[in-house]
């Protein structure tokens, strides 16, 4: 799972790095869905985006590394 907005450039960064490396996602559009925006900020005490629960585990921002060893991708 992907949260994001519209304006974010590091949204687009991640969502184009998972996309390469083809994984599949759902994206979700905290700007327009509030519910999840507060789980989102539930889940990992902060607002700021991207943001990826991966595995069960909160991701904020694009912490390539930390993605890379959720998802077994071998830089």
């Amino acid at each position: 799972m992907v949260y994001t907005t519209p304006t974010c450039s590091w949204c687009r960064t991640l969502k184009d790095y998972l996309t390469n490396n083809r994984i599949k996602f759902r994206e979700i559009d905290v700007s327009k869905d509030e519910k999840a925006a507060a789980d989102m900020v539930k889940r990992s005490g902060q607002q700021g985006v991207p943001q990826s629960l991966i595995n069960g585990q909160a991701v904020v921002g694009f912490d390539r590394n930390k993605i890379n060893s959720l998802l077994e991708i071998k830089a």
